[in-house]
């Protein structure tokens, strides 16, 4: 994956070390950057803290703001609307899956499924990025 940080947005301090251990152990070795609620990712991502990340990895359950309106907003930023976003969940039903799709999820991580699964998941969610989703040209990216 490129030098750039990863946004992991959960609230969930066991499933946010088990992200962290799985990151590691794939030898993706990015900054990650921790909101602990939709709002705070919110903020972050629309506010003048912001950097450019490499991706989002957002939890669809959260306070404050769920992980669709954090992906509804990540989409209607033009600095953001590139962006890909992984969404993180414990639903096994294709109705929550579904909806994130048609607001621009670039794709799911069903958890926790178990570690080595969830770490090879992981693993290639790391391949993804690093061999197919290059920066856009300059003449492509959006100001």
């Amino acid at each position: 994956m490129n030098n750039k940080a990863i946004l992991l947005v959960e609230d969930n301090p066991d499933h946010e070390a088990l992200m962290l251990r799985a990151l590691k152990q794939n030898n993706i070795s990015n900054e990650v950057i921790v909101a602990r609620d939709g709002a705070e990712a919110v903020d972050y991502l629309l506010g003048k803290s912001y950097v450019p990340l490499a991706l989002v990895l957002v939890d669809l359950k959260l306070p404050k703001v769920d992980g669709l309106k954090v992906l509804r907003s990540v989409r209607a930023a033009p600095r953001t609307r590139r962006l890909p976003v992984v969404i993180l969940t414990t639903s096994k039903k294709e109705r929550a899956l579904a909806n994130g799709h048609p607001l621009g999820a670039n794709r799911y991580i069903r958890k926790p499924i178990g570690f080595a699964q969830f770490t090879e998941s992981v693993r290639q969610l790391g391949l993804d990025w690093q061999v197919l989703n290059k920066a856009a040209p300059a003449s492509m990216e959006l100001t």
